[in-house]
């Protein structure tokens, strides 16, 4: 249905984008680019990634969860690099039912999200589209030169650890599509955080220091551990029995009959947007230490063979996965 008081490309600019915009690099969004000052000893790093109604969220989705989320992932990566963001680019594309409400909505969602990152906006576009609703996002960040974690670093012997809770992201579209039966507050806080999952900022700085290859788990934790395997040239073990999971998780797995089956669906559901990295295991300690310092739950999942890609094990005894993760055409 169109809106009935749909916005113009300059005023939405000028109303809703101009007050997240940097005071000093994006120029007011009143030229065609924003202009960076360069950080002695340091590098630049970007990530961009897309999000599409139906695809990546749902059409009933608040836009103010739709704009804190396109934020967040993007932010997810620059954590798992080891990167400290201070700034995004962004391509808004408008189908007829965004008027100004859900514009506006977008744009509150930023602003929220941008006061707790620290970060603002440096330029972008926007456009009205026939075409479902469409948003692109580049982040960009500072890492201290040569100290940006790649996936590639991970070596025989290392162990391999995750942030967080696993299979929130896949249970919480479920539960956003009417799909578990849960009581209501499990059912929030899985929607919660599927809809606005935490970038792991704060673990970023341990990251850098320790980790020998990262990623942020969006395609699901099997397949984004299998693409550090493929890039470092070694094998990767993942352990499904110790597959760490949030308390609305675990009270959906103890329903299940099939324990095997559940724990391959919550390891490649995706959207958790937790970190996945692999260490020396003479920093386990610390890294256990920084984690307990800031808040942040952290797993031993597996290790780093001399093989090749993943293995799963379910019960002590390697297995064949049905499905690993996402990927993007």
């Amino acid at each position: 249905m169109p809106a009935l008081d749909v916005a113009g490309e300059f005023e939405t600019i000028e109303r809703l984008l101009r007050p997240l915009a940097h005071p000093e690099w994006a120029r007011g969004l009143m030229d065609d680019v924003a202009v960076l000052p360069s950080r002695p000893g340091h590098d630049l790093v970007l990530t961009k990634d897309a999000m599409v109604e139906g695809v990546h969220f749902l059409p009933d989705d608040p836009m103010n969860t739709v704009a804190r989320k396109l934020l967040r992932v993007n932010l997810s990566d620059l954590a798992a690099k080891g990167a400290e963001p201070f700034g995004y680019l962004l391509s808004c594309f408008w189908p007829e039912r965004c008027g100004w409400p859900e514009r506006e909505a977008f744009a509150a969602g930023l602003a929220e999200d941008q006061a707790r990152f620290g970060v603002a906006l440096l330029g972008g576009d926007t456009v009205r589209t026939p075409g479902p609703a469409s948003f692109s996002l580049t982040a960009l960040g500072w890492v201290s030169a040569g100290a940006a974690v790649s996936r590639a670093g991970a070596q025989v012997g290392d162990l391999v650890f995750v942030t967080g809770a696993i299979g929130d992201g896949f249970l919480g579209l479920r539960a956003a599509r009417g799909e578990l039966s849960l009581d209501e507050v499990r059912l929030a806080a899985l929607i919660d955080r599927y809809r606005t999952p935490t970038p792991r900022l704060d673990f970023a700085q341990a990251i850098r220091e320790f980790a020998t290859a990262s990623v942020d788990v969006s395609d699901g934790l099997a397949a984004d551990l299998g693409h550090i395997a493929h890039v470092s040239g070694v094998g990767v073990t993942l352990n499904l029995n110790v597959l760490p999971l949030s308390a609305a998780a675990q009270a959906w797995f103890d329903d299940r009959v099939d324990a095997q089956l559940s724990l391959e669906d919550l390891a490649s559901g995706g959207d958790d947007y937790e970190i996945a990295f692999t260490a020396r295991p003479r920093h386990e300690e610390a890294l256990r230490r920084e984690a307990e310092k800031r808040l942040v739950r952290l797993t031993r999942i597996g290790d780093v063979t001399s093989g090749a890609g993943l293995t799963a094990i379910h019960d002590g005894r390697p297995i064949e996965m049905r499905r690993r993760g996402w990927t993007h055409g």
